[in-house]
């Protein structure tokens, strides 16, 4: 079976899915046509007519597309200590941003789901390419940004400043872990069918984590821009034991987040 597959270009997302693209681990039968986007278009594409079968997804953007997706048990970035961060060209404190605009990774991300649950007064939110957002900051054109991805290992060269740690202020009042991005699968396909690919998706992590030497180049290739200390960082922190299965409480920290309760059916049984 051949199903379409949209990941992002991101290290974490390379790194986790090398192996099963790459021949390295048994797929048990199945074959993937690859797209890869920005989160931004990824989160959009889910909700249009050409949808993927397996997507990765920001968790902010889940709720719309519940109806056609479940969320795998595997392949999230979710963690503590891996939130975005909240930037400004200047020292600033939130409460002196009530009126000014400020620059988000796309307005159905995580990120911005976080800045307006932290800090309701702000807005004023713009999409930019995550990529573009500390450039913008910097040359002046927005008072502060939030910064995801590799941004957050790099913004102190360029000589912008932490207004706040999201993903600390998150875990500070909730107690959880923070969901940034999940992998969703289409719930029109056969439930055991489903249950294979997260189980082909956790068994290629497992494979990364392993051999992390083997998804170099596949990850390389599409990070052009990092240095390879900024692409181990990144895989270090958004890679982890929540990656191979977010138990129960990585599944109470989506529902928090997002405000499903337990009987919700999100999630691949």
């Amino acid at each position: 079976m051949k199903l379409k597959l949209s990941i992002s270009t991101c290290p974490n997302d390379t790194f986790m899915f090398d192996a099963l693209l790459h021949g390295r681990i048994d797929t048990e039968g199945l074959e993937f046509d690859l797209k890869m986007a920005d989160i931004e278009q990824l989160n959009i594409a889910a909700n249009g007519p050409e949808a993927p079968d397996i997507s990765k997804l920001s968790y902010a953007a889940y709720p719309a597309v519940r109806e056609r997706y479940y969320i795998l048990q595997s392949g999230s970035a979710l963690g503590r200590g891996n939130g975005p961060l909240f930037i400004g060209r200047e020292p600033l404190d939130p409460a002196q941003l009530a009126n000014a605009t400020v620059a988000v990774p796309g307005l159905q991300t995580t990120a911005n789901r976080l800045l307006t649950i932290l800090y309701p007064w702000i807005t004023r939110h713009e999409a930019l390419l995550f990529s573009d957002i500390a450039p913008a900051v910097v040359r002046g054109d927005y008072p502060a940004g939030v910064l995801i991805h590799e941004g957050r290992f790099t913004y102190r060269a360029q000589g912008l400043h932490l207004i706040a740690d999201l993903g600390l202020e998150w875990e500070r009042r909730s107690g959880l872990p923070l969901p940034l991005g999940a992998i969703v699968v289409s719930r029109t396909l056969p439930d055991e069918t489903q249950r294979t690919i997260d189980r082909v998706l956790h068994r290629s992590i497992a494979y990364a984590m392993s051999h992390p030497e083997a998804s170099y180049d596949f990850v390389r290739r599409h990070a052009q821009e990092l240095s390879d200390t900024v692409i181990r960082s990144h895989i270090e922190l958004f890679v982890n034991e929540y990656s191979l299965a977010l138990g129960d409480e990585g599944r109470q920290a989506v529902r928090t987040l997002l405000g499903f309760d337990d009987n919700d059916n999100i999630f691949v049984a």
